[in-house]
């Protein structure tokens, strides 16, 4: 399929073919019919990404300051890889939109495949032929009305509006002025005369002040000096009851002007995107109610909302972003706006690229609204075939590694697909991901010879004979399954699952897949360089170690995915199984009992402030202080070991201290942090290539599995809890045949 992307190094547009989307659970997949150009939005994403580095870094100074952050802790090489990922990696534009149901997700039981429907939502509604649409974002196009798709594509800026309007709490016969009359501003100035109220307007555009008469404003002016004259005429000289700014501007001057032509104790509701300086005399003596209107209603900006489809029972919250959408094609369907005169030009999505030189002013042309259309008969294929890089090297004798990947985001992308990229004897064969830009660009940049949405292309493959998985947590143990079923070796990116149920049929599929196949999971951390230097000197010790591992997390919101007990499964699953492994590896024994608690702190921090012991078979015993609570700009890993008259001190993978008979040694590394993420890839591939060893035993990778998830019980309970690997390996194994 077709889609606009905009190329983040260079700002510029591109029509790209990427493999259509997925359809997800609690979605419906759209073919589009027309989607809606957002001047306002999309102008200034083009203006920033045209930017260079400087410019950039002006635009955005809290950017700046979290790669200097990060450069001062990890490493120069890191900072300069944070910044490449964020500037290579494609954005999908467009956030409205319109278009047929042509399949629907499960859990899906109000929508059916035919239905016509108006889209919302950046990275949903975007500018392509399809699009995967969480339920929640759609809004139904009645049958027996006859809205059009042009129409039904104004829905999402129409709810910004109606949102915008019910914030002003503009009531039968109130005065309100509108302070800007683009898109934004001409569907506001007609919602409000619907509602009854006396509606000024003011733009600086004539032609745009004009339209709004014609589209049943009230009055209107050019200067603010005429609309503050207006608000006078209008009031009996009191000014106006509520004013609604759907400028977009830099400058504070709109909210200056608000408070200026508004009454005492009146409303001012900032929509658009304008500075908010406010001067405080001006709104102190009128005691003025400055509001902001958040997008399109309550909703917007809650996962558990837009994304998993939880909707606000109507009682407590009579309008949010899908009824206040349902509510604007009402409208529309009853003839009461006019959108149809706002419509200035429209561009085959072949054409796309005129659109952007239109908004972004390069044409020196007069607009309003700029649709995009999209033809009938397109295609929904999800695969794309690209031309490959072709084969690395290959000594005599080596086998090839085909590898299919699964999962494009961040991580994937700035660490793990360039460290497949140095391997040997290394064939990329198919790359999948359920946003279909994602995989073009994974597949592009990395030498792919196609990109896919439907995973299981990539695991039927018979030209694929590992598979990479990067996918979000929640997916991992049904995809290991998949691979395990289709015969593949399989490197799964942490954690290996999220739940006890999931642990135990890998085990079961292990056993069934005779083993000869490799599973590793990516502990890398146990393969940096400095981690096998610590290990090696601990070699002779034969007595139990005592291991402390501190970890300055950081803090990362309740709304981030990983702390999604459903997607992420929580730090701790997510995150501390890391280090579980890594104390593992050094004490040389599998773990036999762990006790976690979590720290008393705010209520934000205390899921993510954990203590976790581990008592090994050995009689070592390990802590893991996993912390969020600290300062990003401290070293964010250290550990700690003490045994047999030698102590290992490990800061940050930078530099190391090795203390033996009051003689100590200190490595460093000033130029690149270096955690084993190559070292771990290397090492599988030499398994896979038949020529090293299994990178982590299995009963490692189970218990380290099986400890994580057993210390969020622990942290449940406030008690120890036991853990017996070989017991529980043994008990999920499939029985065996009897013998005749």
């Amino acid at each position: 399929m077709k889609q606009i992307l905009q190329l983040g190094r260079t700002g510029e547009i591109a029509v790209l073919d990427v493999p259509a989307p997925q359809l997800l659970p609690g979605c419906v997949l759209v073919r589009m019919a027309v989607s809606l150009v957002s001047a306002g939005t999309e102008r200034a994403s083009c203006e920033f990404a045209s930017k260079n580095l400087v410019q950039k870094a002006r635009a955005r100074p809290d950017l700046v300051r979290d790669v200097l952050t990060k450069i001062r802790r990890d490493s120069v090489f890191s900072g300069v890889a944070a910044v490449r990922g964020r500037l290579d990696q494609p954005s999908a534009l467009g956030y409205s939109s319109s278009g047929t149901v042509i399949a629907v997700g499960e859990g899906v039981t109000d929508l059916d495949v035919g239905d016509r429907v108006a889209c919302a939502g950046a990275s949903y509604a975007v500018h392509a032929e399809f699009a995967c649409v969480p339920r929640l974002l759609v809004a139904r196009i009645r049958p027996d009305s006859e809205v059009s798709f042009e129409e039904a594509a104004f829905t999402t800026l129409g709810a910004v509006a109606l949102h915008g309007v019910r914030t002003a709490d503009g009531k039968l016969g109130d005065t309100v002025a509108v302070i800007g009359l683009g898109l934004l501003g001409q569907l506001t100035v007609q919602i409000l005369k619907v509602a009854g109220c006396r509606v000024l307007g003011m733009d600086i555009a004539a032609e745009r002040a004009e339209l709004a008469l014609r589209l049943g404003a009230d009055d209107v002016s050019t200067s603010r000096e005429g609309l503050r004259d207006l608000c006078l005429q209008h009031s009996n000289g009191h000014g106006a009851d509520a004013v609604v700014i759907t400028a977009e501007t830099g400058s504070s001057e709109p909210v200056d002007l608000a408070g200026e032509i508004a009454r005492d104790r009146g409303v001012v509701v900032a929509v658009g995107t304008v500075g908010m300086d406010i001067q405080r005399k001006l709104y102190f003596e009128k005691e003025l109610d400055f509001r902001i209107s958040r997008s399109y209603g309550p909703g917007r900006y809650d996962s558990a909302y837009e994304q998993k489809g939880r909707d606000y029972p109507i009682g407590y919250v009579r309008w949010t972003e899908t009824r206040n959408m349902e509510a604007f094609l009402h409208l529309l369907a009853a003839g009461k706006l006019d959108v149809k005169s706002l419509v200035t030009h429209r561009f085959p999505i072949e054409r796309a690229r005129g659109a952007y030189d239109l908004i972004t002013g390069k044409m020196g042309h007069p607009f309003l609204g700029v649709l995009i259309t999209y033809a009938e008969q397109a295609e929904a294929s999800r695969e794309v075939q690209l031309f490959g890089r072709g084969i690395a090297p290959v000594a005599a004798g080596e086998k090839s590694m085909a590898i299919g990947v699964l999962g494009a985001g961040d991580f994937a992308m700035s660490m793990l697909l360039p460290a497949i990229g140095q391997l040997r004897g290394v064939e990329l064969i198919g790359v999948c991901a359920a946003n279909g830009s994602h995989a073009r660009h994974a597949a592009e940049k990395f030498g792919f010879r196609y990109c896919a949405t439907e995973e299981q292309r990539v695991l039927n493959d018979p030209n694929v004979n590992t598979i990479v998985i990067a996918t979000r947590h929640h997916l991992h143990a049904a995809q290991v399954l998949a691979a395990l079923a289709a015969g593949k070796h399989i490197f799964c990116e942490k954690p290996l699952c999220l739940t006890e149920i999931e642990l135990a049929e890998i085990v079961r599929a292990y056993a069934i897949s005779g083993r000869d196949r490799l599973l590793m999971v990516g502990f890398n951390r146990r393969f940096a360089p400095m981690a096998v230097r610590m290990k090696e000197f601990f070699k002779q010790v034969q007595e139990p170690l005592a291991l402390h591992y501190r970890v300055n997390a950081g803090f990362i919101g309740r709304d981030h995915w990983v702390n999604d007990p459903e997607q992420g499964g929580g730090r701790i699953l997510g995150e501390v199984c890391h280090f579980v492994d890594f104390l593992t590896f050094l004490a040389g024994a599998l773990p036999i009992e762990v006790q976690a608690r979590s720290v008393a702190s705010l209520d934000s921090y205390t899921d993510d402030n954990v203590i976790v012991s581990l008592r090994f078979a050995d009689g070592s015993q390990g802590t893991i202080s996993y912390l969020a609570n600290g300062d990003r700009s401290y070293s964010k890993e250290r550990v700690e070991v003490f045994g047999g008259g030698a102590v290992a001190v490990l800061e940050d993978f930078r530099r190391l201290e090795l203390v033996r008979h009051c003689r100590k040694q200190t490595f460093r590394s000033r130029f690149r942090q270096d955690k084993g993420h190559r070292a771990e890839l290397e090492a599988f591939a030499a398994a896979v290539h038949g020529q090293g060893e299994v990178p982590i035993p299995f009963d490692e990778i189970v218990s380290t599995t099986l400890a994580t998830l057993r210390a969020v019980e622990s942290r449940s309970s406030g008690r120890p809890v036991e853990l017996d690997t070989a017991a529980f390996i043994s008990s999920n194994l499939p029985p065996r045949r009897a013998v005749s």
